[in-house]
């Protein structure tokens, strides 16, 4: 049985990671490493509907990422794109996951591939200027109109440094559950998942997170009066959720 060009070079790749609609590799086109997210068939589901649901999401997180490099988000480059077999091959970025580097974390089951850097001091950065580079990157995509959908501290990566002494660079990462929306209601629903997480991920993080919304807001601009009720309106329900439930 032949495989295609896709298949053979998954075949030849290291699995460094799996959730519940991928696995990820990293591999290489040439001498350039990539990263191969490959979204495996379901077998729960209906063969006609998981391949169209998988050449939808496949298709819609390519867009997502197209639209963000056209605005000036920091995402992962994309390299390659085979909706047929499920395969996107996007731009290795040499660095750590957010999440890693902040205090309070407990230990994901990759962690011990150990990152390149492991303090925010190698990179340059304190926890202050890394909450600024959050809030500026999400309001950039906000402002693009896109909405990540799962926005975590293990969905961001700090880039390592140049050689040349460049900044540190943040890149948001996994637009799997992203979509295009201008609503105010999903930014702000955005930014209620990204504090829920930050809040059950690390310890005493209310400041780190008043520092992301303090950069969201400058970069926002004229926008962020109303995205601020929104935020403000989705945390009462999720309060009145919590009570009820």
């Amino acid at each position: 049985m032949a495989f295609s060009p896709s298949q053979s070079l998954i075949a030849v790749s290291h699995n460094i990671a799996q959730g519940a609609e991928a696995k990820v590799y990293k591999t290489s086109l040439g001498s350039t490493p990539i990263l191969l997210k490959y979204r495996f068939s379901k077998q729960y589901r209906h063969p006609s509907l998981d391949v169209s649901l998988t050449r939808a999401r496949l298709a819609g997180e390519a867009r997502a990422l197209l639209k963000c490099l056209r605005s000036g988000v920091n995402v992962p480059g994309v390299r390659m794109a085979d909706v047929k077999d499920g395969v996107l091959g996007l731009e290795w970025i040499d660095g750590c996951s957010v999440r890693k580097l902040l205090p309070g974390a407990e230990p994901e089951d990759d962690d011990e591939q150990r990152p390149i850097f492991e303090s925010l001091d190698d990179y340059g950065t304190s926890i202050e200027g890394l909450m600024s580079l959050i809030g500026t990157e999400i309001a950039k995509m906000h402002l693009a109109d896109i909405i990540h959908g799962d926005l975590t501290t293990s969905n961001m990566m700090l880039r390592c440094p140049g050689r040349r002494g460049l900044p540190s660079s943040l890149y948001l990462i996994d637009f799997g559950l992203s979509y295009v929306s201008s609503l105010v209601e999903d930014k702000a629903v955005d930014l209620y998942v990204l504090e829920r997480a930050f809040s059950s991920t690390h310890p005493e993080s209310e400041p780190m997170f008043s520092s992301v919304l303090e950069a969201y807001e400058e970069k926002m601009g004229k926008e962020w009066p109303a995205v601020k009720r929104r935020l403000d309106d989705v945390r009462l329900r999720g309060r009145k959720r919590s009570m009820v439930g």
